[in-house]
Parts: structure tokens; sequence; C-alpha cells
């Protein structure tokens, strides 16, 4: 029998607004961009579909630093990864729309006095603009020495690591399939060592065959792994998020 995720009563405003947006798509004024001197044919059409993307508007409505926040909204509807106190990582945050919604629903805003409060740490190359109720650090995840400084920020396990890291496209699809997965599965092996006991693990993967050896190791390690593609994804991408929840101890 299939499990039911139920709806916390803090995402069914969230939920909404994503079935209107999605709903309401078709119906938005198309707006129209012009090949400028010296832009490139894929940076209008880039520039085009930011302008007709619903969910844009909306992040911009919600004061999100980027769509990709409705992705984590819908995981976290579906999945319920966060609860108020929670510790959480976020790998490659920038701009932050995945740092904000932790903060959210981890209360490390302390935006509700009468809840626990929680802790946000959001890592990343480059730096980004404050977030009240996250702490960012600038960090190369992929260094050698990145688990000994993360050691001396963390004195604890935490309940939640997330990653929506991608590395640059080539447009090369079997070449961006591997390297994401390489990043995943970098991500996945941070997560074994520092994630609680019943803690979680969010990743963004690319459709393209070797995320199965990723599913395969997760569940080795989680009691349940997921494949989840957000209604907010864009239906052209390829990209899809594992969930693994409730990480086992060896």
């Amino acid at each position: 029998m299939k499990k039911k995720y139920p709806l916390k009563k803090n995402d069914k405003k969230i939920s909404t607004s994503i079935k209107k947006t999605k709903k309401n798509t078709d119906r938005l004024l198309k707006v129209n961009v012009k090949t400028a001197k010296g832009r490139k044919i894929s940076s209008t059409n880039w520039l085009r579909r930011q302008l007709n993307d619903p969910y844009v508007k909306l992040a911009k409505e919600r004061g999100y630093r980027s769509r990709a926040a409705f992705k984590l909204l819908e995981i976290n509807e579906k999945f319920c990864i966060f609860k108020f106190g929670d510790s959480v990582i976020d790998l490659g945050c920038a701009p932050g729309g995945w740092s904000q919604v932790a903060v959210e629903k981890t209360n490390s805003n302390l935006d509700k006095l009468k809840e626990k409060q929680g802790r946000v740490i959001g890592i990343d190359l480059k730096p980004i603009l404050a977030i009240n109720g996250a702490e960012i650090y600038i960090f190369d995840f992929l260094e050698d020495n990145f688990e000994k400084e993360i050691g001396e920020i963390l004195n604890h396990k935490v309940d939640n690591i997330l990653s929506d890291m991608a590395s640059n496209s080539t447009g090369h699809k079997k070449s961006d399939h591997l390297k994401i997965m390489a990043l995943c599965e970098s991500a996945a092996f941070f997560a074994f060592n520092y994630l609680n006991e019943g803690g979680n693990f969010v990743a963004k993967v690319l459709a393209g065959g070797a995320e199965m050896e990723l599913q395969n190791l997760l569940k080795k390690k989680f009691k349940k792994v997921i494949n989840f593609k957000p209604k907010s994804s864009r239906s052209d991408s390829s990209e899809k998020y594992v969930v693994a929840l409730k990480f086992k101890k060896d």
C-alpha cells in the first residue's frame, strides 16, 4: 500500500498558490522579447522564458530569491521533511531560495516565539546576500579540507541535508548528467557522515541512467528512497529530486 504523507497546515497556502499558478499558466499574457544587438539567441530565449514563467512571478510576490524555492516547498509538502527545531545544511545554497524555505520551516529565525528554534547553514562557492535566520559560509564543497572546515562550525549532526547543486552545463547531456551525479554522490557521502539517525537527504539529479547507482546506495542507508519531480520543475527539464527519508545508523 502506498504511504500517504499528510499535508502540513503551514503548507496549505503554498499548495493552493502552486495549483492556481499551474492552472493559470496558459492564460497568462505572453511577453515577447526582441533579439537585441549583441545578445545571443540563447540569452533571448532564456529571458523570454523567465518573463513568462509564473513561478518566477510568484517567487517575487512571496519574497523568494528563486523559483527553486517552490520545488523544495513541494517536496516538504509531499514528504514532511522539516519540523520546527530542525538543523539543516544547504549545499550549493546560492542564490538562497532553499535556505529561505528551510528557515521558515525550521523556525531558525524565531519567527514563532513559542516554537523550538532550528538552525540553517548555507554553503556555496560564492557569497550571497545575508538571509535572516541562516548562517552562510563560502566553502568549496569538493575541497579536501571542507569537512575539517564544516567540523569547526558544527558541534553536532544535523536533521536534514539538502543539495540543489548543479555544475555548469556543457550542452552535452551525457557529460552534464555524469557531472551532476558526481556532485550528488559526494553530497550523499557527506550526508552519511553528518546526518542524525532518522534524518533526511534531498538532492537534485538528472535523468540519464547513472542515478540508479546512487539510488541503490541510498537504499542501504535510508528507510525510504523516492524519485520526485515537482510540478514547479520545468516540463522540458530532465531534473528530478531524490528524497531519502529516515537515515539508518550502521
